[in-house]
């Protein structure tokens, strides 16, 4: 076994990320047809809602969670935490976005590694219901609360009621839009805590390049996978590029996919069918 210092891995990290930063993609990955269809042939995943206890916010919460086909409290999965866009709440995903379909038929295929796909409310207040009034105050504040009851409320909740590895290294966190700024906010810095990071569409409360990763060193040294995505038509794309383009000067690896589409669940689902196949590898 070959041990290198600190600083001399370091130096490794960065000449690689700079030989090899980017697997940068546009138009189409070739998701197959009928990826988001029910099959009637195949096993399929259960998908329940349950309560936690937020100390955060004071109350209990509900989370949506997806188990894979032929869960077993025998062994041990990874999870996947999936978060939803500013209109949205722990049901926005599986109403619309269709993760046990297209996971169900990924398992069919041997696509993915196992994994929980734990979709919570990421709107942290007592009245978490996205209500009238989407881009109220407080609304827009429970979005960036919700970096503490993800991290001390429904993490634990998850490892004490679910067969899954604890490290960093079998923990994922992604989203839609708001919930894309959240995955970056919250992953990029608690990278203690996710390895794997990936942001669909980003909204705008998403940080600024130099406040999300403002430790490149870091970021290389941590990172399993970093992807961003966005559709070609979206008014956000700019939120993308940005980040891409930051890190791309940084050296830091990741993945930027450019597709055809706007910002709607037509693209959020070819994003998850995408990313999803490239966790815990």
């Amino acid at each position: 076994m070959i041990y290198f210092q600190s600083k001399y891995l370091y130096l490794i990290l960065l000449l690689l990320s700079m030989v090899f930063p980017i697997l940068a993609q546009s138009g189409d990955m070739n998701t197959p047809a009928g990826f988001d269809s029910i099959r009637a042939d195949i096993p399929k995943g259960k998908v329940e809602t349950l309560e936690y206890a937020s100390k955060t916010v004071g109350t209990d919460r509900k989370v949506t969670i997806y188990t894979p086909p032929g869960f077993s409290r025998d062994r041990k999965y990874n999870v996947l935490y999936l978060l939803h866009g500013i209109g949205g709440d722990e049901t926005e995903w599986y109403y619309h976005g269709k993760p046990n379909v297209i996971f169900d038929n990924l398992y069919a295929r041997e696509k993915l590694e196992p994994m929980i796909v734990v979709m919570p409310n990421g709107r942290a207040m007592k009245d978490d219901r996205a209500g009238d009034n989407i881009f109220d105050k407080e609304k827009i504040r429970a979005f960036s609360d919700f970096e503490n009851d993800l991290l001390d409320d429904l993490i634990p909740f998850v490892e004490a009621n679910y067969p899954v590895y604890k490290d960093r290294n079998n923990r994922a966190l992604a989203g839609l839009s708001m919930g894309g700024g959240q995955a970056l906010n919250f992953g990029l810095g608690h990278l203690e805590t996710f390895a794997w990071i990936g942001a669909f569409s980003p909204a705008p409360n998403t940080r600024v390049p130099e406040k999300l990763v403002p430790r490149p060193g870091k970021a290389i040294r941590n990172l399993r996978l970093l992807w961003i995505s966005c559709g070609q038509e979206d008014e956000l794309l700019y939120i993308s590029e940005r980040t891409h383009q930051y890190l791309a000067k940084k050296g830091i690896p990741h993945t930027y996919y450019v597709e055809p589409g706007q910002h709607d669940f037509s693209v959020w689902r070819n994003d998850l069918y995408q990313f999803s196949q490239l966790l815990f590898r």
